[in-house]
């Protein structure tokens, strides 16, 4: 895959390209990330990329002109497929597991990245085909959001990680948080890790995990659960869960 991220700090992308998963899939060919400097395409001597809002009001808004020469210089030639050409925006759709899925099977992404008040909506009206937030708050800019919707997307891809079934099974990724885990020592300051994880029954295992993960997600984020098509044995362990937290608890839920 190949990423243009356009954006006025490039520098900002210098240890998150060279840390981790994203080193090792950019080392293997999986990744080829190409930082552009909007300011190379600023047409006056100071480079400047932002200006005045016409009408007044506070801070500057990043012009049209140099990030539509950015992304132009970046365009297959006429009769290629365009790629998505996305804006790292608070007004975009929230992020997540399943647009991170949709991306990690575009062969192309380019991602511009904001700053100040924001960009001249002429960008968001005739060059940009989405926007992305990923959650309700504000940052600097959009450098951050760019670095996070390259590492999730990169997770993705094929053969970047050592075990492809690790990324299936992380928090969000089949629609439930990820079951506790657990490593060395077995006995740590009298907290010992449960028996069935060292009992080499790979089914019972399976569905302690299971139990686990719905449990968390019930706790911690019921919102998940309202979208899953649950299965026969995922209702009969939810029941089980709820039942035994009412009868634990003596409250009704």
């Amino acid at each position: 895959m190949r990423v243009d991220v356009l954006t006025i700090f490039p520098e900002m992308f210098s240890s998150f390209l060279n840390t981790s998963i994203i080193k090792r899939a950019r080392e293997q060919g999986r990744l080829h990330v190409n930082l552009v400097d909007i300011r190379d395409y600023a047409r006056n001597k100071h480079r400047s990329v932002d200006d005045y809002p016409f009408g007044g009001g506070p801070g500057m808004v990043m012009m049209a002109e140099p990030i539509f020469l950015a992304v132009e210089s970046l365009l297959p030639q006429e009769g290629a497929e365009r790629p998505p050409v996305i804006l790292m925006s608070p007004q975009g759709e929230v992020f997540n597991q399943e647009l991170a899925a949709e991306l990690s099977r575009e062969k192309h992404l380019i991602l511009i990245c904001g700053h100040y008040e924001g960009v001249d909506e002429r960008v968001r009206q005739f060059l940009v085909s989405r926007e992305i937030s990923i959650g309700d708050y504000v940052l600097t800019g959009g450098e951050l959001p760019a670095m996070v919707v390259i590492d999730a997307v990169t997770r993705l891809l094929p053969g970047v990680l050592g075990d492809p079934v690790g990324a299936l099974e992380d928090s969000f990724a089949m629609g439930l948080l990820e079951y506790p885990q657990y490593t060395r020592p077995r006995s740590f300051r009298g907290m010992e890790v449960p028996e069935v994880l060292l009992s080499g029954n790979h089914e019972k295992i399976r569905q302690w995990r299971r139990r686990q993960a719905l449990e968390r997600t019930w706790r911690r984020r019921p919102d998940l659960l309202a979208k899953l098509s649950l299965s026969p044995e995922d209702r009969r362990l939810l029941d089980e869960i709820i039942k035994n937290s009412r009868e634990n608890s003596g409250k009704t839920y």
